[in-house]
């Protein structure tokens, strides 16, 4: 396969413009920004499509063994910036576009991120499609084209106000229609005996279409496709009904299927809400499939062979009943007998944890499963039976009998999506070394005592190219003059860096680009939230899904304490400070969305308070998304890793801070542990609890309240927003949230805040000597190398996939 890009910028210059008049339909005096973007759009798709079209008979051709990644969320951001860095196109492109008096960079950001996922499950698996792709690998992506994603977040008066992503109100033109690639989903009905067999007989069907996006490798090597489902129903009106009057109930098929396609984790805190997930958990997962399997058939003939030719990734629990349906495939459309299919299955199928909480891993009410999918609920019930015989057969007792079950029989009747994956797949993995031993002694505990081979862990990674290459192109000019550009091709060439941590005049040119990264951000965020930011200050950045557990509480209450400190001792010369937040809490996650209403208002009175002057700034950025973690990362000193320890399966975030610079403060959960093993323990600030040291408090009966009141710090930061310090217009607004610290302190804030606040003044300690700070953060940038997403899917490939 050629690998050249032969276009000169004068033959895109000319590309452009037959786009632009014939496909957007705009004489170029006439064209508005919007119109130029998607002739750039066009014109670059056009190299993509052939070396799609190159990759797919490349393939074909070798009859290899292909990857099927399914995943909920596929958290791509925008492509344009990615497929011309990618493609080697992007300086020809920027002096085609000059011509005409265009920016590319200004056209960049005129691209709507796509509403695709929402944390870092889904931009996992986007790092993990382009590493597939730039590692020659062939694959699949499978999702659902969601089309109004997960929600776009505006703040109004420090509350989170959810409203409808409408990324593509003006269509996407990165997207190809397959509608030859159809398929029927079904609900309901009931299971029939023909005599030969059991014939499902759903009571209602939707289609599901694909609509495919390119995903494009490094240097073009290969170009890979995200399949994405969208829904409709067999008659989209049912005219009887509308001639009779009924208008609106004529279309109710068609608005039951475009729900399944509209909303990414509708709430589910409603039996309504519960079965639309479980809905458009099984119409992805079938639709990809049948897809899989439909195309072995064709190609292979023989499903037998499925193993050899397919690699079927589960990522999370959320596609889980991809091992029945395969199972109600092979026995009931090709005949298998129940055992072969087994077998078929479990080789074909692996299956990526990525949490240790409980709740997490999905399990849905019998009752309702069975009404959805009652073919699927016989074949669970087979493969729990077989399960079982296995576990009683060696010695397991009562106890890991019933942990083990693919049906939870303690109260309400469920069935344990995380046990028939695990149960189902030849290879269970964990994201990081620590997840990946707790998930043996703890959530799967009987289940590795059954399958002791079955667990192995695969420490996540984040691709290089976008994550340092293309929103960091100051940085890697200056690693360039200092290592070369080795790195650019292998990420983990940047241990060079260690041999110049200590060189002076590397440190300052860091330094230059990280504070014009910093003006930059400081810009973009004044236009957005009115706040003014010195980017002198130290820039301390917690993005992340907000949740408890990540403990966005814990750094807001040292904050507030900070905040106390610095008026009570205005003679010190306290570090000047910028706190920046971001991050979406779940529409029906009551506590996540007070956090973010306790940021926003501990930043009014913070940022109007002239006894803190410049020292101390809280801001709270809304929309986090891929585009901002772009703008953000790159200009962080401090990234804050600090959740509760054993409860972050990984984590991604704290690799991407550190390949741009930003010195870590974190626990020992995830991926840090791994972090700070890499970059030394003098280049990463640790504190708190350890993952053993967790449980050991909580089984020990850890009274928080005595915590609390032993530490003034703490207990003076705890009362002010008790009592309504930060929130006059409510007093009573964070009185329950700060109970719940005096009363059960799950996530440990309490525990670790004086460990985490002492964690903070050795940071500023290390701020004020500026030349260890830069040795520091070189140190950081050329020891993470190792967590690219390239080095997690080639270990993939070895050792789970077989490609």
């Amino acid at each position: 396969m050629s690998l050249e890009i032969t276009s000169t910028a004068a033959e895109i210059d000319a590309h452009i413009i037959d786009v632009l008049r014939h496909r957007v339909g705009k004489d170029e005096r006439a064209a508005k920004p919007h119109d130029w973007f998607t002739a750039t759009v066009l014109t670059l798709r056009d190299h993509v499509i052939d070396r799609w079209m190159e990759s797919t008979r490349k393939t074909y051709a070798e009859s290899g063994k292909r990857v099927y990644y399914l995943s909920l969320e596929f958290l791509i951001g925008r492509l344009l910036r990615d497929a011309l860095s990618n493609m080697g196109m992007t300086r020809d492109m920027e002096k085609a576009l000059r011509e005409h008096g265009l920016d590319l960079a200004a056209l960049e950001d005129l691209e709507p991120d796509a509403a695709l996922g929402n944390g870092g499950l889904g931009r996992l698996a986007a790092c993990f499609m382009e590493s597939l792709a730039s590692l020659d690998i062939p694959a699949y992506g499978y999702g659902i084209r969601y089309k109004n994603g997960m929600f776009r977040q505006r703040i109004d008066d420090g509350w989170q106000v959810e409203l409808p992503e409408t990324w593509l109100s003006h269509g996407n033109p990165w997207e190809f229609d397959r509608r030859e690639s159809s398929y029927r989903i079904g609900f309901g009905g009931e299971v029939v005996d023909d005599g030969e067999g059991v014939v499902w007989k759903p009571a209602e069907q939707i289609e599901a279409y694909a609509i495919d996006t390119p995903v494009v490798g490094y240097k073009g090597k290969r170009v890979n496709t995200l399949r994405l489902w969208t829904a409709a129903a067999l008659d989209p009106i049912r005219l009887d009904r509308f001639n009779a009057g009924d208008h609106v109930g004529a279309l109710v098929e068609e608005a039951r299927a475009d729900a399944l396609v509209r909303v990414l984790y509708p709430a589910d805190s409603t039996a309504a809400g519960q079965e639309l997930r479980l809905r458009q958990e099984f119409f992805f997962t079938s639709a990809s499939i049948q897809d899989i399997v439909r195309r072995h058939a064709q190609y292979n003939g023989d499903v037998r062979t499925l193993p050899d030719k397919a690699a079927i990734q589960l990522n999370d629990t959320h596609p889980a009943v991809a091992v029945a349906e395969i199972m109600r495939l092979l026995l009931d459309e090709h005949g298998l007998e129940f055992n072969e299919a087994w077998d078929v299955t479990k080789r074909t199928v692996g299956y990526t944890n990525h949490t240790l909480l409980p709740e997490a891993l999905e399990s849905w009410p019998l009752p309702l499963f069975e009404r959805l999918l009652p073919r699927h609920m016989q074949i669970i019930y087979a493969i729990n039976s077989r399960v079982l015989r296995e576990a009683r057969k060696a010695g397991l007792d009562d106890g890991a009998i019933s942990a083990i079950s693919l049906i939870d029989e303690g109260g309400e009747r469920r069935v344990r999506m995380a046990n028939l994956a695990f149960s189902g797949a030849h290879s269970v993995n964990g994201v990081a070394a620590l997840h990946t031993e707790l998930m043996k002694s703890t959530v799967f505990s009987d289940l590795h005592k059954l399958y002791p081979d079955r667990i192995n862990n695969k420490t996540n990674g984040v691709t290089p190219r976008r994550w340092l290459q293309q929103c960091n192109p100051g940085l890697v000019s200056v690693l360039k003059d200092a290592i070369g550009d080795g790195f650019l091709d292998d990420a983990e060439k940047l241990v060079e860096l260690n041999a110049l941590a200590d060189d002076k005049l590397l440190g300052e040119r860091i330094a230059e680009v990280k504070r014009s990264n910093k003006v930059a951000l400081a810009a973009h965020i004044k236009a957005i939230t009115g706040v003014r930011l010195d980017p002198d200050a130290l820039f301390d950045v917690h993005i992340k899904r907000i949740h408890e557990y990540k403990r966005q509480l814990l750094n807001l209450i040292e904050t507030v304490a900070l905040y106390d400190e610095i008026r009570s001792h205005p003679e010190r010369d306290w570090v000047p400070r910028v706190k920046i937040f971001g991050g979406k809490a779940a529409s029906s996650y009551h506590n996540a969305k007070l956090i973010i209403k306790l940021a926003n208002d501990i930043a009014r009175r913070v940022n109007s308070d002239p006894a803190v002057g410049g020292l101390l700034k809280v801001v709270f950025v809304p929309n986090y998304n891929v585009s901002l973690a772009e703008r953000l990362i790159p200009a962080a000193d401090l990234s804050e890793q600090i959740s509760t320890a054993g409860m972050e399966a990984s984590g991604t975030g704290n690799m991407k801070f550190a390949l741009n610079g930003a010195l870590t403060i974190g626990t020992l959960d995830g991926a840090n542990i791994e972090i700070k093993d890499r970059v030394g323990d003098d280049n990463i600030v640790i504190f708190g609890l350890t993952a053993e040291e967790v449980l050991a408090k909580r089984a020990q009966g850890y009274n928080p309240r005595e915590v609390i009141e032993g530490s003034r710090e703490l207990q003076q930061a705890v009362s002010a927003i008790a009592t309504g310090v930060f929130s006059p217009d409510d007093p009573e607004r964070y009185a329950g949230l700060m109970g719940g610290l005096y009363d059960s302190d799950w996530f440990m804030v309490a525990a670790d805040f004086d460990s985490y606040a002492a964690a903070q003044r050795t940071v500023d300690r290390r701020w004020e000597d500026p030349a260890g700070w830069r040795a520091a953060a070189i140190r950081n940038i050329a020891n993470v190398g190792w967590f690219s997403s390239d080095r997690t899917i080639a270990e993939y490939a070895r050792e789970i996939w077989g490609v």
